[in-house]
């Protein structure tokens, strides 16, 4: 028998927002992990709030709706807020009852410096690599590296002398020397102009660098400088410093890092280069003949490529691929937060390890 469609809106729900959320979404394993690290920051959000004083919103509860703007694709605060004002499982995930209020996008823009610096965004990427490392997950001996160019947010008309020479509009600047050392972006000064190779535009843009540990491919260490010729190189040797890569590991890289101080740098630290050799044109490639017929070598040119899935995931998924940040410290500690994102992502696909032990 046919039913009515009968559209009287109901008052009352007697069902709660946690049974609304299927048992088996992966979402509840990323809760999981983002209440674990939390818990860890608790001592370093305290201090950043007063003793006494009108209640604010609870930081775990605007990072956590960052969180969701990153892995969900959400273009914006604003459109975060809408989702968060009907969507269940962003209330759920958020910490938020069906009932209560959502607060206005302008809470992240006053919360910026408090919650969004680089300080928070490098503690929770850390905990992330440290999950890992509590489930064996992380490799201390097998590592790629390899960098992006991030495009910032400010276009070439921009990009004006330093010397504040009037130049126009700054629209048509066709026939007109322009470097880095004579000019400067107006939007976001730390903005460097850089191509990407040879028969590429310029554009204004930031460096990033990841280091990947080859086991399961989780980012272990992010670097976000000015680009430059050699930015990629220097940032890879930052990286192993920072990740206190030991003597007899081995670090897999494309051709660009084929060069002679980089190889040597490598070798002086005890670690070995296996790095894709660069023969063309006759050049003569810095990675030893010995090193390259290893078998360790070829599964380290294999397994490399996967850092790429990283690059094009904070880069599609994490929106990144035009800056939504302007300055160098804003744009590392996003570029940062959107990582801790990846490995939270790559985190809660491996098996079942991400369930809690028991006590």
């Amino acid at each position: 028998m046919r039913s009515p469609d009968v559209q009287q809106l109901g008052m009352f729900s007697y069902v709660s927002v946690e049974d609304r959320v299927p048992s088996d979404h992966p979402i509840r394993k990323l809760r999981i992990l983002v209440d674990a690290i939390l818990g860890e920051l608790d001592e370093l959000l305290a201090v950043r709030y007063a003793a006494g004083g009108r209640p604010s919103i609870p930081p775990e509860r605007i990072l956590r709706a960052s969180l969701l703007q990153v892995v969900y694709s959400v273009r914006s605060e604003r459109l975060l807020m809408e989702q968060l004002n009907y969507n269940l499982l962003f209330r759920w995930f958020v910490g938020l009852d069906i009932d209560d209020p959502v607060w206005d996008h302008s809470t992240f823009s006053f919360n910026r410096q408090r919650l969004f610096d680089e300080a928070i965004a490098q503690h929770f990427f850390e905990h992330t690599v440290l999950l890992g490392r509590l489930r064996d997950l992380v490799s201390d001996e097998h590592f790629s590296v390899d960098g992006t160019l991030l495009e910032a947010w400010a276009s070439h008309k921009s990009f004006r002398p330093k010397d504040d020479h009037d130049e126009g509009d700054g629209d048509n600047f066709r026939g007109q020397p322009r470097s880095n050392e004579t000019h400067a972006s107006t939007t976001d000064p730390d903005a460097r102009l850089i191509r990407k190779g040879k028969g590429k535009e310029a554009k204004l843009s930031y460096l990033a660098n990841s280091l990947m540990e080859n086991r399961h491919g989780l980012v272990v260490g992010v670097d976000v400088r000015h680009a430059s010729g050699t930015g990629e190189r220097d940032g890879a040797l930052d990286l192993l410093t920072a990740a206190g890569v030991r003597q007899g590991a081995t670090l897999g890289a494309d051709k660009g890092y084929d060069t002679q101080d980089f190889v040597a740098a490598l070798r002086a630290r005890g670690i070995v280069p296996h790095i894709a050799r660069n023969t063309g044109n006759g050049r003569r490639s810095a990675v030893p003949r010995a090193v390259a017929r290893t078998r360790g070598y070829g599964i380290s040119q294999k397994v490399r490529k996967r850092i790429e899935q990283g690059f094009g995931w904070i880069k599609t998924i994490g929106g990144l691929r035009k800056l939504p940040r302007v300055g160098l410290a804003a744009v590392r500690g996003w570029v940062t937060w959107t990582f801790a994102a990846y490995n939270l992502i790559r985190l809660g696909g491996i098996g079942e390890w991400w369930e809690p032990s028991p006590t």
